[in-house]
């Protein structure tokens, strides 16, 4: 494979005019265009002015927040719903460099008992499971804490919900999906685990609570096409960054692949879990009440639906929706947090440590799961650091020649 054969310019991005474009080789190599790369990319090329290759072995940009149009005309994700949602000002305001914004709130309901009730547990949801009248969050927070059953130390996913909430709340809504989605009971996984799903004693049905919650406008492969439309950055796809490494001269790399694979499996692979998708197209204009509904149940395969017209606003006589089946086997999506796996992280990472040239970032770089906010904040920050180095280096450059300079002076 050819790098001219195989490189795509965005936007009229490619070769330009400008002084790192006609350069032999590249600052960077970036492998994976996904948030991390992407933003990497687009910082790196923009703010200091460096020649960019991007790879990813995916046929697409965007990596797991790609979206398209299916058979139907209906904007879809490829890979599970993505809603963005954050309470970091600064990520926003450079997001939305590359995108208009359309409000979104997420509301998901649970398939239990028979009905469709809101989850994250509120004061709704336990009006409607129990029969009950609760009308105040005294009320609700009064009726939880008398089904809570106390532990004394908490450790595990289970832990964490029972001693919140009590057994049967946990059995209904939590034990069962997490089976799921982790192949592994709750009583076996990290704390953290359930500890991201609050429960509320108000009557708020939104999904998450940040400040900002909003989708890009046109959606998210738009978003990225435009972040990498920079004439510096070059983006090649379909291709493993193994197969051009050697051919292709770069200064450093910023690796967003998992980390176990970079440093080939030398010490066995982090356990990760994986999803499978079906996507159905249908001849109707809307399947269910909200953007996502979620099947507890272990009778039930597949862990949730979701109808992407609720995310996108889209206007449409048909609709789409994609059922989620976790798997054990796939593209690596969720590191499994538990203090085995992360032992073995810790000797990749230092391995990472004594590697140099190569920077690790991202959920897969960093074994670590992050929100997608989270992984442009992540990569802000790095580019950060390397500005401020390379600045510095500059400052420390100038001073060196203003003193050899004086020293030559009459």
């Amino acid at each position: 494979m050819s790098l001219r054969d195989s490189t795509t310019d965005f936007a009229g991005g490619g070769a330009g005019d400008r002084p790192a474009s006609t350069r032999r080789g590249f600052d960077y190599l970036i492998v994976g265009a996904g948030f991390a790369g992407s933003v990497l990319a687009e910082r790196l090329a923009a703010g200091l002015n460096k020649r960019v290759l991007v790879v990813d072995r995916r046929p697409h940009i965007g990596g797991n927040a790609y979206d398209y149009h299916d058979e139907s005309g209906v904007l879809i994700h490829r890979y599970g719903p993505h809603i963005f949602h954050t309470n970091a000002q600064r990520i926003v305001d450079y997001l939305s460099r590359f995108t208009e914004w359309r409000p979104y709130e997420h509301r998901v309901l649970a398939q239990v008992d028979g009905q469709q009730v809101p989850i994250p547990i509120n004061r709704t949801t336990l009006n409607r499971l129990y029969g009950l009248n609760l009308q105040t969050d005294e009320e609700a927070a009064e009726y939880l804490a008398s089904r809570a059953e106390p532990v004394a130390h908490i450790r595990t996913s289970e832990d964490v919900v029972v001693n919140g909430i009590g057994r049967e709340l946990y059995q209904k809504f939590f034990r069962g999906y997490t089976r799921k989605q982790w192949g592994l009971d709750p009583s076996q996984l990290d704390k953290s685990v359930t500890s991201r799903i609050p429960t509320r004693t108000n009557t708020d049905d939104r999904y998450f609570t940040d400040a900002f919650q909003q989708m890009p406008k046109h959606g998210y492969t738009k978003m990225f096409e435009k972040m990498l439309a920079h004439p510096n950055i070059k983006v090649m796809l379909n291709t493993d960054y193994r197969e051009i490494r050697d051919e292709v001269q770069h200064d450093q790399l910023i690796f967003c692949g998992p980390i176990d694979e970079y440093f080939d499996y030398r010490f066995g692979k982090l356990p990760y879990r994986s999803l499978k998708f079906e996507h159905k197209q249908l001849d109707q204009e809307q399947f269910q009440a909200v953007g996502t509904v979620n099947y507890p149940s272990e009778d039930v395969p597949y862990t949730r639906i979701s109808e992407y017209k609720h995310l996108t606003g889209q206007v449409h006589p048909k609709t789409s929706i994609t059922y989620e089946y976790p798997s054990a086997e796939g593209d690596p999506y969720y590191p499994i947090p538990r203090p085995e796996n992360a032992e073995l992280y810790k000797r990749y990472q230092q391995l990472a440590d004594e590697t140099p040239g190569v920077t690790f970032v991202g959920r897969l770089g960093t074994y670590k799961y992050y929100n997608m906010d989270q992984v442009v904040g992540q990569a802000l920050a790095l580019y950060k650091r390397i500005e401020e180095a390379e600045h510095g280096a500059e400052a420390g450059e100038s001073a060196q020649h203003s003193q050899s300079l004086a020293e030559q002076a009459p």
